[in-house]
Formats: C-alpha cells, sequence, structure tokens
C-alpha cells in the first residue's frame, strides 16, 4: 500500500528534479536517495524504487544502477516525518564541540579530532553524530558542499576522522581504502606486561547482532580478513602496557577483538575488556575506553602525501602519569 502517514507526520515534499554532477556520480542510486530524502522511511525509498516513481532520463532504475553525470532524476512526492524535521539539525553545542574539533581544513578533506563517547553517524537510535553535527554547522558557511565520511571510528574511540569535501576525493580515498594505501596508526592501554614486541595478529573476525541491535564481534574462523600489527610503546611494570596499533584491515570493534583475544584487553572497554583492570584504572581516573586514532597517512593520486596525527588528550595523559 502507498506510504501515507498522518497529516501532523509531516509536510509532503512535492515533485523534485535533480541533475547529477561529477561529484555525485558513481554512486549507486539508493545510497543516493537514503541520503537527500532525509526523514523518509528506508523501506519506502525502496518501495518507489521498485514500482519505478524515480526516473533517470525518463527511465525506472534499479536500486544497484549508478549514477552518471549529467543524468537527470524524477523524484516523487515523498513525505518526512515530523519528528526526523523536527530533529534534523544537532544541537548548538554539539556543533559548536564538533566546530572545536577540526584539526585540519584543506580543500579536499576535513579531519577531525573524534571526542570519545560521540557516535560517528546518527542510527541505531542515535538522532546524530559527528558527521551530522558538523555538516549542520558547515552549512552555513558552504551551502553547495556535501561533506562526506571516509570511514568510522567506535563512539568510544576519540581521534582522527577523516572527512571529504568533495565527491571525486571520496572516491579516491576510498579507492586507497581497499587497496590498504592509508595508514591508520592508534594508541591503547591494554591489560599487563605485552610480552610479543611488535606482533602481528592475523584472526578473522565474525560479527553478530544481538537483540536491541547490540553488535558483539569475534574470533572466528568463518569470519573476515581482519590483520592489526601491535607495537609496545612504553610498559606499567607488570600492571598495562601503552600500545601503537597500525590496522591493515577495518573490521568493526577490530582493535578491541584482536587485543582481547591476544589476552590483554583494552582498559575502559566495557564489552570486551577485563573487569577488574577497569576497576583499578577507573580509580586512577579514567573514564573511557583507553583507545585513540592518533594518526592518519596517505598519498594522493598523483603523489601529494598527507599526514595528520593528533597527540592523547588531558584525561588519558593523566592515567599514564598516574601509572
Amino acid at each position: 500500500m502507498p506510504y501515507e502517514p498522518s497529516p501532523e507526520a509531516g509536510a509532503n515534499s512535492g515533485v523534485q528534479h535533480r541533475d547529477i554532477s561529477s561529484e555525485d556520480a558513481g554512486q549507486r542510486i539508493d545510497n543516493y536517495l537514503l541520503r537527500e530524502l532525509k526523514g523518509v522511511p528506508r523501506s519506502h525509498v525502496y518501495r518507489v524504487l521498485r514500482r519505478g516513481e524515480v526516473r533517470v532520463n525518463g527511465g525506472r532504475a534499479k536500486p544497484e544502477y549508478r549514477l552518471t553525470e549529467g543524468d537527470r532524476l524524477r523524484l516523487p512526492p515523498v513525505r518526512q516525518s515530523a519528528a526526523a524535521q523536527h530533529s534534523r539539525i544537532a544541537p548548538t553545542s554539539m556543533q559548536q564541540k564538533i566546530q572545536h574539533a577540526i584539526i585540519h581544513e584543506d580543500a579536499d578533506v576535513l579531519v577531525l579530532n573524534k571526542p570519545a563517547g560521540m557516535a560517528t553517524h546518527g542510527g541505531s537510535g542515535i538522532a546524530f553524530g559527528a558527521i551530522e553535527a558538523l555538516r549542520d554547522w558547515w552549512a552555513d558557511g558552504h551551502p553547495n558542499e556535501k561533506l562526506e565520511l571516509v570511514h568510522r571510528l567506535d563512539r568510544e574511540t576519540s581521534g582522527c576522522l577523516l572527512i571529504a569535501r568533495r565527491r571525486s576525493r571520496l572516491r579516491e580515498l576510498h579507492a586507497l581504502l581497499r587497496e590498504g594505501a592509508i595508514e591508520k596508526r592508534y594508541l591503547t592501554l591494554l591489560a599487563g606486561r605485552w610480552p610479543h614486541g611488535r606482533q602481528a595478529i592475523d584472526a578473522p573476525l565474525m560479527t553478530r547482532q544481538l537483540q536491541g541491535g547490540e553488535r558483539m564481534v569475534k574470533v572466528h574462523v568463518d569470519g573476515k580478513e581482519a590483520l592489526s600489527v601491535f607495537q609496545p610503546v612504553q610498559f606499567f611494570g607488570k600492571r598495562a602496557t601503552l600500545m601503537e596499533v597500525e590496522l591493515k584491515t577495518g573490521r568493526t570493534h577490530q582493535i578491541r577483538v584482536h587485543a582481547a583475544h591476544a589476552g590483554h584487553a583494552i582498559a575502559g572497554d566495557e564489552k570486551y575488556g577485563d573487569r577488574q583492570f577497569n576497576d583499578q584504572l577507573r580509580q586512577l581516573g579514567l573514564r573511557r575506553m583507553f583507545l585513540h586514532a592518533h594518526l592518519v597517512s596517505f598519498t594522493w593520486p598523483g603523489g601529494k602525501t598527507f599526514n595528520v596525527s593528533v597527540p592523547l588528550d588531558d584525561e588519558l595523559k593523566s592515567v599514564l602519569d598516574r601509572l
């Protein structure tokens, strides 16, 4: 049956026409619509695609169709929920927090020092995350830009988060990610004294969706390839080890699960960690998971190098001082 919410649910958008630019070319039409039609249920987006109500150059298009520069889209009238309209703008306090988190800006990318405790993006009961707050604040001065996440960080992880300012650059960065050509390094505090020196942990990971939408990840032979390289930085007796970890793949909760798999859980990790160790570190002032993305480095097509790093925040430094 047609998607027809009650009148108080929101306003009808009317028929829309969109011309696809080079910046939007190359992406699937379903992903484009999900991004552009904020507040429209995902199921309805796919329904209008299946029914042929979305037209590309006058013809029907399947969800997997990839947009081409110069395509002309006709979008049918859709209704946005009132709740989505009301909550689509991030609170001013959150926008200001994100504004102050920008540590690098150039014509191609932004880099955030994402605060711990802030989701990378909205979803699963979260109205908005870092990218939504950044877009809301950025739009005032740059109305024609469409900021896009290059990668993601766990909610409790702080540090370097890369944002593309142009769709063409996003495609290039995603290609580099697929090739393993973007270097991502993290600092983390692990329980116990790490005995192995520099060690690569090559252990496949499988994600399970639990009731309520929570995700749990475990090492499993049938999981996806996952490779992390651990390097000790500083030892704190037998109590803990500060480690640098280089991600060679980007699986959900990868460092957290690989660390626990090695028998040295991350300090403050409530999901995969060591409760007794977490209690000890809480007494030293740790109020979050000790995992920080401190470096991103790569080479753009054409040879220009890009390198950004951000140090540990004062809370994590003070924990190390007390150790």
